[in-house]
């Protein structure tokens, strides 16, 4: 059974449709990248899939149950979320920001449990980041932040996680990092990740390391393809989305192993 499923979902702003008649769903263990143009409507989609904003029409089943069934509470325990960028106001400790993840199964006006700092600390762990657990999130890298928050997610302790450009703003190394982190958790967890990405070439390495990979590319408020990276990110679906050149190359590591990559070539004049 798919973890979640979306159904003929049209979301509009007052009279304007953002995205329309959009069918798609998850299974355990498998990535799906939401790749498309600026505006396409890929972070209201994620919003709709977090009960945050109400469809006009349509219908996201969660786990057999349609998601307005649900309280926010409730779908924080199904579906765990990683923005963009987490603004770093308050300078709270890097352990109770991941200990924030546990809102959800924390009673009103109690305290996290012994557990929930136990699981809390095993999520750190997870991300390689238990030896600054102690240090003020205001603190940190850009980098080492966006691991925090995925370990908050992880804290959640849910199948599902919504992921909106996780690596953007990161240098190649902790762009690299983040990306080998989500390997590592689809294989050793079977969690099923949802990820709105600018770069094509994430797609091709979930795929390279041999994860379950679909891609959704949108476009005008619709999925104008679905279907495995190979399939789906091609020089003529560049074209057609992004008016540029490009190419699909494959080539062989020292270890034998075949990657894939596209490279942009130009743009192309309308």
């Amino acid at each position: 059974m798919s973890l979640i499923e979306v159904r003929n979902a049209t979301f509009a702003y007052e009279h304007e449709n953002v995205f329309e008649n959009i069918d798609i769903d998850v299974r355990r263990g498998e990535i799906l990248c939401l790749f498309g143009p600026n505006g396409c409507g890929k972070t209201t989609f994620l919003d709709c899939l977090l009960g945050i904003l109400k469809l006009k029409r349509g219908q996201i089943v969660l786990e057999g149950e349609n998601i307005d069934h649900f309280k926010s509470y409730e779908i924080a325990k199904h579906i765990a979320y990683v923005p963009q960028r987490h603004e770093r106001t308050f300078p709270y400790k890097i352990i109770d920001i991941v200990l924030m993840g546990r809102a959800a199964y924390t009673p009103t006006f109690s305290t996290p449990s012994m557990e929930d700092v136990a699981i809390a600390e095993n999520a750190l762990e997870i991300v390689g980041m238990s030896k600054l657990k102690d240090r003020r999130y205001t603190q940190i890298s850009g980098g080492q932040g966006q691991m925090v928050m995925i370990a908050r997610a992880l804290a959640q302790k849910t199948p599902i996680m919504l992921m909106d450009e996780p690596t953007a703003h990161l240098d190649f190394k902790h762009e690299l990092t983040v990306m080998e982190t989500i390997v590592k958790l689809v294989k050793d967890k079977a969690l099923s990740v949802i990820m709105a990405t600018h770069f094509p070439n994430h797609a091709f390495y979930f795929e390279n390391n041999d994860i379950p990979t679909r891609v959704a590319l949108m476009n005008e408020g619709e999925f104008a393809e679905i279907g495995y990276p190979g399939k789906v990110l091609t020089s003529e679906n560049m074209k057609r989305i992004f008016n540029i050149n490009s190419e699909v190359i494959s080539h062989l590591t020292t270890r034998g192993n075949e990657l894939k990559h596209i490279i942009p070539i130009n743009t192309l004049k309308k």
